[in-house]
Parts: C-alpha cells; structure tokens; sequence
C-alpha cells in the first residue's frame, strides 16, 4: 500500500487544517492508520491512530484538539487540527499497520510539513 499525505502548510496558531491520506488501494484491511509526526530534534511520536473498527486514541498533547477519521470507501485518512499552537509545527506522516497471521506490515508514507506560527 502506497500512502499520500496531503494538506499541511503554514497557519497562525489558533488556526485549523485538515491532513489527507490517501491510499493506492482500500484501507478496509489496514487494521490502524494513524497520523505521526517529527519536530526538527525531536523523535518521532504518535499523534492519533484509529482501528478498523472506528476506535480512536490520541496523544495527551492533542486531545480535545485534533480529529482522526477514516473512509474505506475513500480509502483515505484524515486528521483534522484545530486550535493549532507552534509546538504542533513538525512534519506529519501518515502510516497503517495490517496485522495478519504470519507477517505484520507496516506503511509509510512521505510527510506533509505544518508550520504553525506564534
């Protein structure tokens, strides 16, 4: 599965945007996606994943704040981000794991880079 993230760009902090992931064919078997991202110095970290099956979790620093959803139909991802602040600025990968008998597999796709300024 290829994955495409799309959506980032540079808001003032109190603002909002909404990242894409599209898929290069139906998530419905990718048993999580979710949305990642690095800061300049920083590790990577989770910032939301959702299950098959609509269940959500979320970074503390995030709640309350952003918004994972998934459309199989669409085969595509989105977290939506409002209430932006500058230590939100990193760039955002999107990712899915599909877990089955004998393998586990992993998917990345390139980052979408937030910029969020004070």
């Amino acid at each position: 599965v290829q994955l495409q993230a799309s959506g980032g760009g540079l808001v003032q902090a109190g603002g909002s945007l909404r990242l894409s992931c599209a898929a290069s064919r139906s998530i419905f078997s990718i048993n999580v996606m979710g949305w990642y991202r690095q800061a300049p110095g920083k590790q990577r970290e989770l910032v939301a994943a959702i299950t098959s099956s609509g269940s959500t979790n979320y970074a503390d620093s995030v709640k309350g704040r952003f918004t994972i959803s998934r459309d199989n139909a669409k085969s595509t991802v989105y977290l939506q981000m409002n209430s932006l602040k500058p230590e939100d600025t990193a760039v955002y990968y999107c990712s899915g794991r599909q877990v089955a008998i004998s393998a586990t597999n992993d998917y990345w796709g390139p980052g979408t880079q937030v910029t969020v300024s004070s």
